[in-house]
């Protein structure tokens, strides 16, 4: 039996069956949907790509996987060189694994051997207020979302989030946080903009950049989590591209949905800081997946895809649709429109008011997935006008005739 996903196993509702997909649609056997949310925001390229099919198939033809540990291919090699040459600054090291989660605990432990390498002690963590960054659980202590791990913030009486700090996205709050506990700090983790599972909680650029300012000052490693934010969705290529991160995680997107992958990736201060003749200070950590030569090739054709199809302006476009659509739209029951890029989401002040939205929009032919107060839309890059004004319409429509 299937275990699914956050779910009540007990009083679940029937999941759609899924018999084919292909653009921006999926298929059960008596609806066709518009995928509104991109299987959790990875299929920027849609279903069914034949280019990105083709990528895996022809490396499947000459081997799928083989371990990073003592041996290397062409694949992994060409795509840690594409990174280094797309990604902004010296952000040159890659680091891959085989989710955004595990690339998240990547990244806090590049953090804090940094500083044990350096001979320096400092075991906290900076952190935002509704933050998410995975499940596991050092992604889960830098997390600040009770709906998803409740259940893990105590034990036995001790606060399992001791060592990370949670802060809003106010530069008062910032200064004083660094004020307080920068010696004792040794990485501000955060996802840059656009806060996902956390609600779709967007803020200004000015927060990162004097963070960046107060990291530098501090020797506090800078982390941005682009897992969701990474590949256009904040309507930047990268929000690292604004202001330069010491690590930059990256996944979802990497390689267009089409196979779990993820990259950490550091700059020169921090690589600088593992490499040594003492053996004590390399980076222990293997997964057995990291550099997946398939992952590799799709990943390698997906970046090939968004610069030579000019995605950028693709988003630009659903960004400018999304507003257009939603001007003016206006409900009691809303606390607040926000759009982003290829984000936009709707918070409604109580949750039972979306209860019942997502068959509402299956009937409909889209496919939604609401949770807590937000309905949103995180589409694939490739849709059309039409189909991307069908899901604004079917969500007015909900409030309109609820």
């Amino acid at each position: 039996m299937i275990w699914y996903p956050y779910q009540q196993m007990k009083n679940m509702k029937e999941p759609y069956k899924i018999e084919d997909a292909e653009g921006v649609y999926l298929y059960t056997k008596d609806q066709k949907l518009i995928d509104s949310v991109s299987s959790w925001w990875c299929m920027i390229h849609g279903y069914k790509h034949p280019e990105l099919t083709a990528a895996i198939k022809e490396q499947a033809d000459n081997f799928c996987h083989v371990m990073l540990g003592g041996l290397t291919h062409e694949p992994v090699q060409q795509l840690s060189a594409k990174l280094q040459e797309f990604l902004p600054g010296d952000l040159d090291y890659c680091f891959f694994s085989d989710s955004g989660s595990v690339a998240v605990e990547v990244s806090l432990k590049m953090a804090l051997q940094y500083h044990v390498n350096k001979g320096n002690k400092r075991t906290l963590v900076l952190a935002l207020n509704r933050a998410y960054h995975g499940d596991t659980f050092k992604a889960m202590e830098v997390g600040d979302d009770e709906d998803y791990h409740f259940a893990f913030e105590q034990k036995d009486g001790v606060d399992q989030k001791a060592g990370c700090i949670h802060i809003p996205t106010t530069i008062p709050a910032l200064e004083e946080a660094f004020a307080r506990y920068h010696d004792q700090l040794n990485s501000f983790i955060v996802e840059p903009l656009l806060q996902g599972a956390g609600g779709m909680q967007m803020y200004d650029v000015s927060f990162l950049q004097r963070a960046r300012e107060l990291c530098s000052q501090y020797d506090v490693l800078l982390i941005f989590d682009e897992v969701a934010t990474g590949f256009g969705r904040t309507g930047n290529r990268f929000v690292a591209d604004l202001v330069l991160p010491d690590i930059l995680v990256l996944g979802k997107a990497l390689t267009g949905g089409y196979i779990g992958h993820a990259a950490t990736v550091a700059n020169h201060k921090v690589y600088d800081a593992f490499y040594s003749d003492d053996d004590r200070k390399a980076l222990m950590h293997g997964p057995t997946f990291m550099g997946n030569a398939l992952a590799c090739a799709v990943a390698l054709k997906g970046i090939e895809i968004f610069e030579r199809e000019d995605y950028m302006a693709k988003i630009k476009r659903i960004d400018a649709i999304s507003r257009r659509e939603l001007a003016g739209f206006a409900d009691e029951r809303i606390q607040e429109i926000r759009i982003m890029g290829g984000c936009a989401c709707i918070e409604v002040k109580n949750p039972d008011t979306l209860r019942g939205y997502q068959q509402f929009a299956y009937e409909r032919g889209v496919f939604s997935r609401p949770f807590l107060s937000y309905m949103y839309s995180m589409v694939p890059y490739i849709i059309e006008e039409e189909p991307l004004v069908k899901i604004f319409d079917t969500m007015k429509a909900w409030f309109k005739e609820h």
